[in-house]
């Protein structure tokens, strides 16, 4: 299995939340997340919390072929708690919570799990493409976002418009009619999507956090097939390349509306065969 990652946080004096990782057979992304900076409750702080719980993740998959993905997650976050429940307010409702990609191979079949807005992309021998993405919380945000898309971003009011924005959501995580993202509950683990596919039909595996999808889900300057043509020909950091190239080029948010004028942006993508 060939391995190609890029990596690039959305500020070069910030660190990046986001995590990936491979081990044989099994890898894994997250996109961890705050609320803008603000307090979280958690002294170790977003990027401690997305690299612990990967880590953990990645060897849980790994060591435990037979253990269901969910379960695996489920431990890993219930292990992250215990980690930091003496030290930190879990109950915050800022408290850092991270998406998660986990995939594996487990004999003749690829096994998956997705929770949150980051993306897996599943190419198979015959060009086809199948795109595993959670979109409960675009489903939710759609109805929130309105005063934040009408706003240019990074000016005041726009900052103001997203901490709202960002305070309605912590009200609907983890929640019925909400979403679902891994943080200080395990029982997130129990919503998270799954399924399996037969690894001889594979070509490629590509695990991508929503800042590096930007180029297509909110962009549009690409389809998904041209986008594991991009991978192909020319590798990972050329996908995060074009991503800060449309970034830079409306910083304000007018042409495609958004939180952040950059995001961090990860692509993991793995060559079956």
């Amino acid at each position: 299995m060939r391995v190609d990652l890029a990596t690039l946080p959305a500020d070069p004096e910030r660190e990046n939340e986001d995590f990936a990782a491979v081990a044989p057979g099994a890898a894994v992304l997250l996109d961890g997340a705050g609320v803008g900076g603000a307090e979280t409750g958690c002294t170790h702080g977003v990027a401690w919390f997305s690299g612990t719980l990967g880590s953990l993740l990645l060897r849980a998959v790994s060591a435990s072929p037979a253990r269901p993905l969910t379960e695996c997650l489920a431990n890993s976050i219930d292990h992250v708690r215990s980690l930091h429940s003496d030290s930190c307010d879990l109950t915050y409702r800022a408290s850092p919570t991270s998406t998660v990609i986990a995939a594996r191979i487990n004999g003749e079949r690829l096994e998956y799990l997705v929770l949150g807005d980051s993306s897996l992309l599943l190419e198979d021998k015959d060009g086809g493409t199948t795109v595993v993405t959670d979109r409960r919380l675009d489903e939710v945000g759609k109805r929130l976002r309105g005063p934040v898309d009408a706003l240019s971003t990074g000016s005041p009011e726009h900052s103001a418009a997203l901490a709202d924005y960002r305070k309605a959501l912590t009200g609907l995580r983890n929640q019925p009619g909400g979403f679902w993202i891994a943080g200080p509950d395990p029982q997130a683990a129990e919503h998270a999507l799954t399924g399996t596919v037969p690894l001889d039909s594979l070509s490629t595996v590509t695990l991508l956090s929503d800042g590096a999808t930007r180029l297509v889900d909110r962009f549009q300057l690409a389809n998904w097939r041209q986008c594991l043509t991009m991978l192909a020909s020319s590798g990972p950091g050329e996908l995060i390349r074009r991503v800060r190239e449309a970034e830079e080029g409306d910083l304000d948010g007018r042409r495609w509306p958004r939180g952040k004028a950059h995001d961090d942006a990860t692509v993991l993508r793995l060559a079956v065969r």
